[in-house]
């Protein structure tokens, strides 16, 4: 099984899912013979041609917009925006055209095979204009589906799945990931769920959840906290539109713990969302409060990153408090 960076694995996807579908495009700034500024769309407008694989004018709303076009009229479009931090302008298209496309027609016409790919979070000292995690502005948004991949083997399968669900997605690409996560990666076709969570290690007094490159960093709270003798469950959502509500309460109610964790801000984040439905179905089976491990609710700093950033030690803190609660 060959060896792939994150990056790797994506235009790999991308390769295969163009070569099986003449519908599917690929299209945002500088994707073309560029490659996208983190290079992955490599190669793709060499293979497939402009037409398949191109540039466009650096207007996200534009880009949505016409992949939302696009979408209505039968093609299969995968558009690129550049930085997740520049998805906002886009904003309008995606919450008022493409969630509710289907619904306001009666499903009389869809945008269900429109993919939006997007590089998102901190990590690479990239300043509050190149570092956010603005997944939980569009959880709110009923018809919409948003993936976060955790490693290569996982953004090739669920890149795949996104591109052939019938439902509009957002992929959340966790950019400090692009060439420090390496794994095996087969070069087969294949997908993994949508919508279902992933138990990445087994444990019986907390729960950790998170998604992206946060699952790095749980790895790393997780060895420091088995140290003290603290056993963690590890989950990994991996869709957090629909999110697996089913794993993560099962989880709950064995070791009786939550423990969350998001790069993005604490107010408002997703981690609210995910602490208040276990809190629902897991009240009596709580032994402490469910807590939050997340950035600050501050604009996304450059030089005091470090400090921003929701590492392993403010995490083994809010693990080891809540096992002595």
């Amino acid at each position: 099984m060959p060896t792939m960076n994150m990056l790797q694995a994506i235009n790999h996807a991308l390769d295969i899912a163009m070569g099986e579908d003449d519908k599917v495009l690929c299209f945002g700034e500088d994707v073309g013979s560029f490659g996208g500024v983190f290079r992955a769309t490599s190669h793709l407008q060499e293979k497939y041609g402009r037409a398949r694989c191109f540039n466009t004018p650096l207007v996200e709303q534009g880009i949505i917009g016409f992949a939302n076009g696009l979408a209505a009229q039968g093609s299969v479009p995968v558009a690129e925006i550049q930085f997740a931090d520049y998805i906002f302008p886009a904003f309008d298209q995606i919450v008022n055209e493409t969630a509710k496309f289907r619904y306001r027609s009666g499903d009389l016409f869809n945008v269900g095979g429109l993919t939006i790919r997007a590089p998102y979070g901190g990590g690479i000292a990239g300043g509050h204009y190149h570092s956010q995690s603005p997944e939980a502005y569009f959880a709110h948004t009923p018809g919409l589906k948003i993936v976060v991949p955790r490693d290569p083997y996982q953004a090739k399968g669920l890149l795949l799945a996104s591109i052939r669900d019938p439902d509009p997605v957002i992929f959340f690409e966790p950019k400090r990931l692009y060439r420090a996560a390496v794994g095996e990666v087969p070069e087969e076709d294949y997908q993994l769920p949508i919508g279902e969570a992933e138990v990445t290690k087994e444990g019986t007094d907390v729960t950790l959840v998170g998604w992206g490159a946060q699952m790095e960093v749980i790895d790393r709270a997780v060895e420091l906290a088995e140290k003290d003798g603290i056993s963690c469950e590890v989950i990994d959502l991996r869709t957090l539109l629909p999110w697996d509500q089913d794993s993560v309460a099962e989880s709950v109610f064995k070791t009786g713990r939550l423990v969350i964790t998001h790069e993005a801000p604490r107010t408002g984040g997703f981690a609210g969302e995910i602490a208040a439905a276990i809190q629902e179905r897991c009240f009596l089976y709580l032994e402490s409060p469910i807590a939050r491990v997340t950035g600050l609710d501050t604009p996304f700093p450059l030089t005091l990153e470090k400090e921003y950033m929701p590492d392993h030690l403010k995490i083994v803190e809010a693990i080891r408090a809540s096992v002595n609660f």
